[in-house]
């Protein structure tokens, strides 16, 4: 299916919208929503006025709300092509956040690209019960991330914990290239520092936590297939296999978390809602006890938070206020 708009016929070799009629027919910015959302609609993308809205005031480098005040503003055909392009490639499930370059996480703005998973609602919820953490924490705490992916969530406990020093994993070159220019941009980068390698063998091997945190892995290897479009087919595969029950990160984390963890400290992680009880079974095996689970607002178990009895004391680690 191609995506056409009366006044205009697809790019030509060069690259140019062609004009197929006079000018008092040029497309309006209402127009161009209309149809693209149609386009969109058919293609079966979820919410598809939102994601034309977003495409556009992306392309004109204005806010989604100004679109609604410039409805009756004609798009030039360089715009039109460009726009076409971005509204194509979203029709092909591309998701919106790999289209734009970016998306914002706490606050915060975090590039993207293929080589990193998109970062979900649940995450932020982890991210503040982390940060949460180590602002009451006395002295100068410090984090790991296991996996960091884009940074997201390493950098978002810098900004928000100050005095915290963090330190962040990952087995992928290319995604910690890139979370070290999300640490430059949003001017973190002196209190971070990013790690290549298999979990925690890529953290300096003397260092001890206060806060382990991590949002793994954690989707069943056949379920991957059966998941939308949007992160069946563009989203890396070894930032969402989990194995084949999706546990496979949680049982090595919760095998190797403790020998790394200072007295008092936590591990938090992110659950899958489909397997949160298999995970807090996983942990209490290796003598973790489970402080608390956080439900999401859709009320499904989303964050679990353990600690090691020999090396905390009642209380410390609870973040549940």
């Amino acid at each position: 299916m191609t995506l056409f708009w009366p006044g205009f016929a697809a790019s030509s070799p060069g690259g140019a919208a062609r004009r197929t009629r006079p000018a008092h027919g040029d497309m309006r910015i209402l127009d161009v929503i209309q149809r693209s959302t149609d386009f969109l609609a058919r293609k079966g993308v979820a919410s598809p006025r939102l994601q034309v809205e977003l495409l556009l005031a992306h392309l004109l480098r204005m806010p989604r709300m100004q679109l609604y005040l410039s409805f009756e503003r004609a798009l030039t055909a360089a715009e039109l092509d460009a726009l076409r392009a971005l509204v194509q490639r979203r029709g092909q499930r591309e998701p919106l956040q790999y289209i734009v370059g970016s998306t914002s996480f706490c606050g915060l703005e975090i590039a993207l690209n293929r080589h990193v998973l998109i970062p979900r609602p649940e995450t932020e919820l982890l991210a503040q019960r982390a940060w949460t953490f180590l602002q009451k924490a006395a002295g100068i705490p410090s984090a790991l991330e296991i996996g960091t992916g884009s940074g997201c969530l390493a950098i978002a406990l810098a900004h928000h914990a100050p005095q915290a020093k963090v330190d962040a994993t990952d087995v992928s070159g290319p995604a910690l290239e890139l979370a070290r220019r999300n640490a430059q941009t949003n001017q973190i980068s002196g209190r971070l520092q990013f790690c290549q390698g298999d979990l925690f063998a890529a953290a300096p091997a003397d260092a001890r936590f206060d806060l382990i945190v991590s949002n793994p892995p954690y989707i069943p290897s056949a379920r991957i297939d059966t998941l939308e479009a949007e992160v069946r087919d563009y989203e890396p595969r070894s930032a969402l296999d989990g194995g084949s029950d999706g546990q496979v990160f949680y049982r090595r984390i919760a095998a190797e978390a403790g020998a790394r963890l200072r007295p008092a400290g936590c591990v938090m992680v992110e659950l899958d809602a489909d397997g949160a009880a298999a995970t807090g079974r996983i942990f209490q095996r290796e003598q973790w006890i489970i402080e608390g689970v956080v439900k999401d607002d859709q009320g499904h178990e989303r964050i679990l938070i353990a600690r090691l009895p020999a090396k905390s004391h009642d209380g410390e680690c609870q973040t549940m206020g």
